[in-house]
């Protein structure tokens, strides 16, 4: 559909790109608030395809936001295959705390470029996620540091990481979602 010289594209749909230099930070925005769309209404396995196969998401403690996941420890440092059983098991009816599901609302805020190469793009932004579960809401604020990947003229994740902006995960307790 056109509309006064601009196309008009479905949530998700992304022009081909050639490379990470001509990707505007409006794609990325586009990009990263169809994740949390998918997100917020369990599409984790469309979720999935966002991501490269040798992609990787990574959850740092609360208490050291900048470590190394190869030398410290992480709240999550998942691969993908490690990144396809979690959703497989918080699609199930085996996760106890997030069946049923948590309703979950996700504002992405504050997006940056702040480097593209020929087929990578670094991009920093802020995240707050509301989950509400058993009648109680709990938040959690942070941003992410994300190293996109052209791949076959698509964004994709080759770096997902959530740093949460928190001193613990209180009030919440546990992280059961995905940020």
């Amino acid at each position: 559909m056109e509309r006064e010289g601009t196309s008009v594209r479905l949530a998700g749909e992304q022009p081909i790109i050639a490379d990470a230099q001509t990707v505007g930070r409006s794609q990325v925005e586009d990009f990263l608030y169809y994740e949390a769309h998918l997100l917020d209404r369990w599409l984790l396995n469309e979720w999935l395809e966002l991501f490269d196969e040798d992609a990787v998401y990574l959850v740092p403690s609360t208490d050291n936001p900048h470590g190394n996941p190869d030398l410290e420890l992480f709240l999550i440092t998942d691969d993908m295959a490690i990144l396809r059983a979690r959703v497989k098991r918080l699609m199930s009816d085996n996760a106890h705390r997030e069946s049923p599901h948590s309703l979950t609302r996700r504002f992405v805020t504050n997006v940056l470029v702040t480097r593209a190469e020929a087929s990578q793009i670094e991009v920093t932004a802020s995240f707050l996620v509301y989950r509400t579960r058993a009648g109680t809401t709990d938040f959690y604020v942070g941003h992410y540091e994300n190293t996109l990947r052209i791949s076959n003229g698509r964004l994709r994740f080759a770096v997902r990481k959530a740093v949460l902006d928190m001193e613990a995960l209180r009030p919440a307790g546990t992280l059961s979602i995905i940020l």
